[in-house]
This record gives C-alpha cells, sequence and structure tokens, in this order.
C-alpha cells in the first residue's frame, strides 16, 4: 500500500511541477527583464543597429519612437504569455475551485506581478517605474486570458450543438 502511496505522490509532484513549471520559469524570466540590463539605455545598443539596418534613412527621432513601440509591445506580448502560461496551470489544476475559478485568478496573478514588476523597477538603477507599464502589462494578460476563455467556450458551444445533432439524427 505504501508504495502505491508513493508513487501516487511522485504522479502528484510530476504534475504539479509539469503544470506550474513554466508559468515559474516565465514569471523568474520577466523578473530577469526587469533588472538594469534590460533598461531602455541597454536595449538601445541593440535596437538601434537594427532599426537603422531595417529602416536606413529613419531619423533619430523616428529610431526613438520604434525602440518606444519595441518596448511596449515587449511588455504586451511578456505578460500576454503569462496570461497563457498561467490559464494553463489554472485551468489544469487538481483543486476544483481553482479550475473553476481560473480567470479570476490568473488576472489576479497577472495584475499583482505587473505591479509588484513595476515597484521593482523603481530601485534598479537605470529602470524607471510606470504605472502605464502595468497597465500595458494587465492589459497583454488580460487579452490571452479573454482569447484562450473565447476560445474554449467556442469548443463547447460547438460540441454542444455536435451532440445535439447527433441526439436528433
Amino acid at each position: 500500500m505504501d508504495s502505491a502511496h508513493g508513487v501516487s505522490q511522485k504522479t502528484n509532484t510530476f504534475q504539479r511541477l509539469w503544470r506550474y513549471g513554466p508559468l515559474l520559469l516565465w514569471m523568474a524570466l520577466i523578473s530577469l527583464a526587469s533588472t538594469s540590463e534590460f533598461s531602455a539605455l541597454n536595449t538601445s545598443r541593440v535596437f538601434r543597429p537594427l532599426i537603422l539596418w531595417i529602416f536606413p534613412n529613419l531619423s533619430e527621432e523616428g529610431v526613438a519612437a520604434v525602440h518606444f513601440v519595441t518596448r511596449k509591445l515587449g511588455h504586451f506580448s511578456e505578460y500576454a504569455v503569462l496570461g497563457i502560461l498561467s490559464a494553463r496551470a489554472f485551468a489544469g489544476s487538481a483543486k476544483d475551485f481553482i479550475q473553476r475559478h481560473w480567470f479570476q485568478i490568473a488576472l489576479l496573478l497577472i495584475t499583482c506581478y505587473a505591479l509588484l514588476d513595476e515597484f521593482h523597477q523603481s530601485f534598479v538603477p537605470g529602470r524607471t517605474a510606470s504605472i502605464y507599464d502595468s497597465v500595458i502589462d494587465v492589459v497583454g494578460g488580460l487579452t490571452a486570458l479573454l482569447l484562450i476563455r473565447f476560445r474554449h467556450r467556442r469548443r463547447q458551444s460547438l460540441r454542444s450543438r455536435t451532440r445535439v445533432t447527433a441526439e436528433i439524427k
């Protein structure tokens, strides 16, 4: 009996790690991106030559604008990925409450992490905290969550219609 329980515990641990590991890893990567290594000054050293290679006649103001938009899209997309990974983790949870409320829990995590990330940046040399960046982060995560929920509901609707059609025949 004990060996079966041990196998079951290992399986549960593996499933939990498989479900939450990518989410935690992504959160660590977001934290890494909040360091001074990824400040606007440092990323401009990479992006400026790339932008000028793609658009050789672009003015300095244009380069700055493209760099700014690229950084904001980075905020949006890194939190969209956080939304996808949190939806995956919480919707697949073994806990019924978490599974039923995956959307709200994921949105709460995204919001708290976005605010915490900007708070952290307020202490990092070369970085500035911005509530606007937190808003962009939350919108990115929320967009991913809404797309996932829409897709899930659409699949359920299609399954229901297929079942009703099969019962009619």
